[in-house]
């Protein structure tokens, strides 16, 4: 039984004297990188992140540097719609930390968080445990296991998704779809969570499905096996219903199977993660956002402050991200909607290039969370040398920019009325359109995603390229000629 290989698994340092960088072992989401910043309810100040040698971005500094701010004026905030975030295990304190999130970062509380009475028109969080809801507790320390089942490692992926995917449509459902077992390619893991996603789609339960996990396809022993997992994306596709994944956080480079704690083995070739690089989905990447996180009305470019990335190239409003996973996939070819691509592209050949789009994804520019663990130390997390706690954390990786993709959909789908099903040809057609790729993306033409010297990675170009894909969106601008797009077939 092989397990899943996923992104991030290299610990990154945080400058001395500052909070504690801390990272995933090889069997957790993927969740790049996080930093405990405070230990209470209070959110972080400007200068406590700074402390820690990154800029923290809230849910209004990000919504400013994607132009959110027309279609919320609009009532377009996502109502109607339902977002599907499916994470392994799930959070007992889910409904708690929304809540704690929502009135710490001023986003619109939802029916089902803690402490909030139910109103008419109130979005609402819910949640789903299809094949049950085992008690979210870490394994011993002295436990000889895996570490798959280390269940409240995932409450930080948990917390993740489901805030940063409200605050990007405050008005839209959430629902938590969460399997009772870690992921494995095997007969458990991957399997429960496509057959907990074919549930949703049967079920009508919603218009978006968010994945913020990755395997590379080389930990798969063949095309067959994935083929095998394809089923709830092809129900996806005939149903209204668009699907998301995390491209991974390990840039060009991938991993063999990781079967215990120490990890797998680097592949010597470069790679891209499944499900991202499934034609059927739509693969997120990653950006470094340099933008002034305290900017709330619109986008202005921050070269001044950390991380180092953003100096380095002054004037750039986002930068491609080192870890961003991308590439072209050795399972699938190339789709027809990537036959044209924006003037200046990397040259897509015969197989699919991974990602599609992408989002704010690094963790020196990343989003602010908050996230309940028990204070025995056995949160299945470590900050530094230390148990982590309750607190506000601020993360990166392409679980950060899917969950807010997964946002940015749910208001298309207002938009459009229902369900807009697979976008990519949408995506791309707006992409070959010189008018239209210039008003609704932002294209990002600088950064590299080699993470090993062993593999090559890519550059980020004019156009599409296989780290940040088309590049971020133009929400404003781009939901309403997505929409136009798809309606017109």
């Amino acid at each position: 039984m092989s397990t899943l290989a996923l992104a991030g698994t290299g610990l990154l340092s945080a400058p001395s004297g500052t909070a504690s960088a801390a990272h995933y072992p090889a069997v957790h989401p993927t969740v790049a990188e996080y930093t405990q910043l405070t230990t209470g309810e209070t959110p972080p100040t400007a200068a406590q992140c700074a402390s820690a040698g990154r800029r923290c971005f809230s849910p209004q500094g990000i919504r400013a540097a994607y132009d959110l701010g027309p279609l919320y004026a609009a009532g377009n905030d996502g109502r109607g719609q339902t977002i599907a975030v499916v994470d392994s295990y799930g959070s007992d304190t889910m409904a708690h930390d929304l809540h704690v999130f929502d009135q710490g970062l001023g986003v619109a509380a939802m029916c089902g968080e803690e402490g909030v009475t139910c109103a008419p028109g109130m979005p609402t969080f819910s949640e789903l445990h299809l094949q049950g809801s085992p008690a979210t507790v870490a394994p011993p320390p002295t436990g000889q296991g895996t570490g798959q089942e280390d269940k409240s490692g995932w409450a930080l992926e948990v917390a993740l998704d489901v805030e940063t995917a409200h605050a990007m449509a405050p008005g839209a459902n959430i629902l938590l779809v969460s399997t009772p077992t870690s992921e494995t390619l095997g007969v458990q893991g991957l399997p429960q969570m496509m057959s907990a996603e074919q549930y949703v789609v049967d079920n009508h339960l919603a218009t978006v499905i968010s994945q913020s996990f990755s395997s590379d396809e080389g930990a798969f022993g063949s095309a067959q096996s994935v083929e095998q997992l394809r089923h709830a994306f092809k129900s996806a596709a005939q149903n209204g219903v668009t699907v998301l994944s995390s491209s991974g956080d390990s840039g060009s480079a991938g991993s063999t199977k990781t079967p215990v704690k120490q990890g797998g083995t680097t592949l010597p070739y470069p790679s891209v993660g499944w499900p991202a690089s499934d034609p059927l989905v739509t693969g997120v990447g990653g950006t470094y956002l340099c933008t002034d996180p305290a900017a709330t009305d619109s986008r202005v470019t921050d070269s001044a402050d950390k991380p180092a990335q953003c100096g380095a190239n002054p004037g750039v409003s986002e930068v491609g991200w080192t870890n961003s996973g991308g590439g072209f996939s050795q399972f699938f070819g190339k789709p027809d909607y990537q036959a044209d691509l924006p003037v200046g592209s990397t040259p897509i050949g015969a197989m699919r290039g991974v990602p599609d789009v992408a989002l704010q994804a690094a963790s020196g520019t990343g989003a602010l969370v908050y996230v309940s663990l028990p204070p025995s130390g056995q949160g299945g997390l470590t900050c530094g040398s230390a148990p982590c706690s309750a607190g506000w954390y601020d993360i990166g990786g392409t679980s950060l920019s899917c969950p807010q993709w997964a946002g940015l959909v749910a208001i298309a789908d207002q938009l459009g009325g229902g369900g807009l099903g697979l976008i990519n040809p949408a995506l791309y057609s707006i992409g070959s359109d010189p008018a239209k790729y210039a008003s609704d993306f932002y294209d990002v033409t600088t950064g590299n995603n080699t993470t090993d010297p062993t593999v090559p990675g890519y550059p980020a170009t004019a156009g599409w390229d296989p780290v940040t894909g088309l590049g971020t969106p133009n929400a404003a601008k781009l939901l309403p000629d997505l929409v136009a797009a798809v309606h017109a077939g």
